[in-house]
């Protein structure tokens, strides 16, 4: 991996062990969208997909906490190996709980949640006590943290009598406190600026292996023997892949500005979204093939869910190289295609061999526009 200077400090490396622990999330990400083959009247039910958002929120919401911690406070040793473990361990216990009867699993799933929080708290309490007080505006940011981790940990734990009290489940209240917590102290965070450039790097592999999900979930298409409608669908759905996966390597290999200074982690907030949206992507692509699932739904699913992609895709542009900040001519070409696509897809919404073309032409002509772009804005040589 590429090791250069940001800020007047070496670049942080990723190590094996954070590509281990985002593996564990694959299988997370594998679970959660398993809720939304739930099908009934023709489409998703309602509480399989409530429980699929809380369930893919509250596992980024892990995730965000623990990669801001490494890239901050981590360093290779004993205490952070063991900290991942141990997250990793509980998270096999999420991921056990993670059903459509989300409810009956409350104790087992919450429990999990709560003491990686603990455990997360703890692993900031081992790099207060080994800075010694010498370093006051670090230590500062890291008694905020701990102390809302605790108070997160405490919401998840009291919500479990509260359940078993009233029925409801309450424990998402603590992603709520989590998100106000951040974002009261973005602007004291601004003293312990992220190394943007690991930042950008650990985001950047889960969303790799959030399309490697997607590839695993598009291999339906090539079931059923080799026909030319079994070909051509397979074909439509791998170069939708590629046309989503080409977009975003472009972003990350040519707009982003990884060598600037970051004082907070709006990137990862973005990407909570951006993954979020990739994940129902997989499934809407899967049920393209289903014929029992209603046209309607399914259709508008699919769209939803490739315009709020595209949407947070470009929202990085905030974090664009300076020459390379995009334009309003830029976007009104993204409305306008944006717009055709809508269009198309709901004037063929019953036939699924032209809105399944509409949809690759689509991603790709968003490609394209992103190459010709870069391309008018670089100097010839």
């Amino acid at each position: 991996m590429s090791h250069f200077e940001v800020g007047g400090a070496d670049e942080k490396k990723v190590e094996y062990i954070e590509l281990i622990f985002d593996l564990i999330f694959v299988y997370i990400v594998g679970r959660n969208n398993s809720l939304l083959h739930s099908v009934h009247d023709g489409f998703i039910g309602a509480d399989a997909y409530l429980t699929y958002i809380l369930t893919t929120v509250i596992a980024l919401h892990i995730w965000y906490f623990t990669i801001v911690f490494i890239n901050r406070h981590g360093a290779v040793g004993a205490a952070q190996y063991v900290g991942l473990l141990i997250t990793m361990y509980l998270l096999y216990y999420m991921a056990d709980g993670t059903r459509v009867e989300w409810q009956t699993h409350y104790v087992r799933y919450n429990t999990a949640w709560a003491l990686i929080m603990v455990n997360l708290a703890v692993q900031y309490l081992i790099i207060l006590k080994k800075n010694g007080g010498l370093r006051p505006w670090e230590d500062a940011q890291m008694k905020r943290d701990i102390i809302n981790l605790f108070i997160e940990a405490a919401i998840i734990f009291a919500s479990i009598p509260l359940f078993f009290a009233t029925r409801l489940p309450l424990s998402p209240v603590a992603v709520v406190y989590g998100v106000i917590a951040a974002a009261v102290t973005r602007r004291s965070n601004l003293l312990g600026p992220l190394d943007f450039s690991h930042l950008t790097e650990r985001v950047m592999l889960y969303v790799v292996f959030s399309f490697g999900e997607m590839i695993i979930g598009i291999a339906g298409y090539f079931e059923g023997g080799i026909t030319l409608r079994n070909i051509y669908f397979s074909a439509m759905g791998f170069l939708i892949v590629v046309g989503l996966f080409l977009s975003y390597g472009f972003v990350y290999d040519h707009i982003i500005d990884r060598e600037m200074r970051a004082g907070d982690s709006g990137y990862m907030m973005l990407h909570v979204f951006l993954i979020t949206a990739l994940n129902n992507l997989t499934v809407a692509l899967e049920f393209m093939r289903e014929p029992e699932i209603s046209a309607i739904p399914k259709n508008t699913f699919l769209v939803v869910s490739f315009l709020v992609y595209f949407m947070f895709l470009f929202l990085l542009e905030n974090y664009a190289k300076e020459s390379l900040r995009a334009t309003g001519r830029f976007y009104a070409k993204l409305a306008v295609a944006a717009a055709a696509f809508t269009a198309l897809m709901a004037a063929f919404y019953k036939n699924g061999m032209i809105s399944i073309a509409v949809t690759a032409a689509f991603v790709f002509s968003v490609y394209i526009m992103l190459w010709l772009f870069k391309k008018s804005r670089t100097p010839a040589i």
